[in-house]
Parts: structure tokens; C-alpha cells; sequence
């Protein structure tokens, strides 16, 4: 079969790989970006080239070598990710140079793939980098893990931690859509700032500049708090549960405080709170709710349409730089989605 091209193919693929498994925040040389040839296609492949790269604080937990919901990143091996990219060659009739697709094939410019497990991408209907975004991973993490798991009711107080997050700032707009109060926890005063603002939550704090986190959670959230989106666990988590109320809900989407942690923190023990609040706490990991995708890809884009849902996206620019972002979303200097944007070819 006769490959269509859109434009002149490189020869080389540049590509970031583990050189060292971090020891605490990692390290720009615990990367080490190599180059390697692309290969010629075979019937039925494409190459793709990588537009927009997704950093996420998950990356942390696969660099570690320990296996948890998911295989970890060998030394050497190519380091994982979302991506969006565009067909340059195709040996593939149902795939044609030009179309641009989301898929998950990782740090590196070029990739080779068959087809499967990419979704097809329409700039006409939002920007292709929102598939790594709102219309994304982040974006099923806000929408599932905040109406599945917490099943917000109208008139309740709705907490977020890491609030000024990708995730965290699409948690607390689904809160206010579904009619909730939404309290907000970052760590910068712009944050804050933001997230009352533009975003639209009802009240937020700095957890870097206030001291007693339990008093000013019961500043905030005088009716006490029905549901807590956790996204970074650790000293902010454990004020969360003395101003619980009964039958609250606990969603655990991650622990970003902990990932760089060198040893385990103590802590509260919180399960004499669940027990007498009759509160429940669930983790969940968002590809269990892959095969309903669909169904919130549609809503959060009809949200968005209806001007009811805003993001935002931060663009670091150069492939090269992906270290320095993914570090940069580990210390939290990220406001909404961190993104990694290629040079063009």
C-alpha cells in the first residue's frame, strides 16, 4: 500500500526516557533525552507527530519502580503520557495525513501506531490540547470522581484541595453547576484569587499562609462540609475531617503531598471521624469509568459551550523543557492544566 504524506519525514525521533528513579522531587537528570530512528511503517501503521504533551502528577507514582494500579517506568524505558498529535504518514486507509488524534503514546516526538486507542480530534469543535485538559483525563477525573463517587446534592458544601489544579478547578464549577457551594484550597494568593473569581467558587484559602486549617475551614464552610474532593491528602486532609458532617462523602483522586515524601508522614487516624459522622471515603482510579467516557466528554463540552464551565491551560513551549514541566506541576506551580507544546516540525 502506497503511504500518503503530509509533509517531508524525519529520520530521527527524540524521546525522554528514566535515567534514575527520583530520590524526593525529582530532578531534571532523572531524565535523559535520547534520540532514535523512526521506522519505516508497516501495512496498516501511522506515524504521528506529537503536538501537545499532558504532564499529570500520576507520572510521579510511575517513576518510583513500585507497582501500584499500573506498571512503573523501567530505567531506560520511555517515560508515559497523554499526548496529541498529527498523521504525517499513513499506511492505513481509515487514517489519512493531517488528521489530528489524542492518544497515549508518551515523551516523544514521533510515534508509530496501528490506530487503536487513539480518539480522533475535531479543532472545529474546541482546541485539540483540551483533550489532554478538560475534555480529557483531568476533566473525567473532575466529572466522576465528583458526581460518582461524592454524589453532591443541591444546598451542600463541596471542598476541593489542590483546587487550582487541572482537576481542582473543574470540581468546584461542577459543584456550583450541580447547585453546591464550592470552598476551594490552594497555595498561592493568586490561585485563591482566581478561583473566586473566574472560576466562580464561593469561598478559598491559601494553605501556604494560614495557620490553624480547621478554624478557617469552619470560617468557610459554616454548615460544615457534605463532600471533600481530595486531591492532595497529607496536613490539609486531616483538618477536613473534624468539620465533616453526617453522611458526608470523601472522593481520593490523589495525594500529590505525599509523592515526594522520603518517608511516611504520621498522621491523623481518620477512621474514628468516618465511623461517627457515618462518612465514607472511596479512592478511585479514573479508568474505571473509561467505557463512560463518552457520555462526559459530551457533557463537559455542552458545558463549556453554554460559557457554564471555564479552564485554563499553562503552555510550556519545547519538548526539551517536559522535564521542567512535570517538576513544575510536582511543587504546584501550575494554575489549571499543565501542557507541554511541541515545536513545529
Amino acid at each position: 500500500m502506497t503511504a500518503s504524506t503530509a509533509s517531508p519525514l524525519p529520520t530521527v525521533n527524540r524521546q525522554f526516557t528514566l535515567a534514575a528513579r527520583p530520590v524526593g522531587m525529582p530532578k531534571e537528570s532523572d531524565f535523559r533525552l535520547v534520540e532514535a530512528p523512526i521506522p519505516a511503517l508497516a501495512n496498516g501503521q501511522i506515524l504521528l507527530r506529537t503536538l501537545f504533551l499532558s504532564v499529570d502528577p500520576y507520572m510521579r507514582g510511575r517513576m518510583t519502580g513500585v507497582r501500584t494500579y499500573a506498571d512503573p517506568v523501567d530505567i531506560g524505558q520511555l517515560m508515559v503520557g497523554g499526548t496529541v498529535g498529527k498523521v504525517v504518514q499513513s499506511t492505513n486507509p481509515q487514517f489519512r495525513a493531517g488528521d489530528i488524534f489524542a492518544g497515549y503514546w508518551g515523551w516523544q516526538e514521533y510515534a508509530v501506531s496501528d490506530g487503536k486507542g487513539l480518539q480522533k480530534l475535531d479543532a472545529s469543535v474546541a482546541p485539540v490540547s483540551t483533550a489532554l485538559g478538560v475534555l480529557g483525563m483531568p476533566g473525567m477525573t473532575a466529572y466522576f470522581g465528583l458526581l460518582e463517587i461524592c454524589q453532591p446534592k443541591p444546598g451542600e458544601t463541596v471542598v476541593v484541595s489542590g483546587a487550582g489544579g487541572a482537576v481542582g478547578s473543574l470540581v468546584g464549577q461542577i459543584a456550583k453547576i450541580k447547585g453546591c457551594r464550592a470552598v476551594g484550597i490552594a497555595g498561592t494568593d493568586d490561585k485563591v484569587a482566581w478561583l473566586t473569581g473566574e472560576m466562580g467558587f464561593d469561598a478559598a484559602f491559601n494553605y501556604k499562609t494560614t495557620q490553624d486549617y480547621v478554624a478557617k475551614l469552619k470560617e468557610l464552610c459554616p454548615s460544615g462540609i457534605d463532600c471533600y474532593f481530595d486531591n492532595v491528602g497529607g496536613a490539609v486532609t486531616d483538618a477536613v475531617l473534624p468539620v465533616l458532617n453526617v453522611r458526608s462523602r470523601i472522593s481520593i483522586s490523589g495525594q500529590i503531598s505525599q509523592y515526594n515524601a522520603t518517608k511516611p508522614e504520621p498522621g491523623v487516624r481518620p477512621y474514628i471521624y468516618l465511623l461517627s459522622k457515618q462518612s465514607r471515603a472511596e479512592g478511585f482510579i479514573i479508568t474505571q469509568f473509561m467505557n463512560r467516557f463518552p457520555e462526559g466528554i459530551a457533557q463537559m463540552a455542552q458545558w463549556l459551550k453554554e460559557g457554564k464551565l471555564k479552564h485554563r491551560e499553562q503552555i510550556v513551549e519545547g519538548f526539551e523543557n517536559a522535564p521542567r514541566a512535570l517538576i513544575g506541576v510536582l511543587s504546584g506551580d501550575n494554575t489549571g492544566k499543565m501542557l507541554v507544546k511541541f515545536s513545529e516540525a
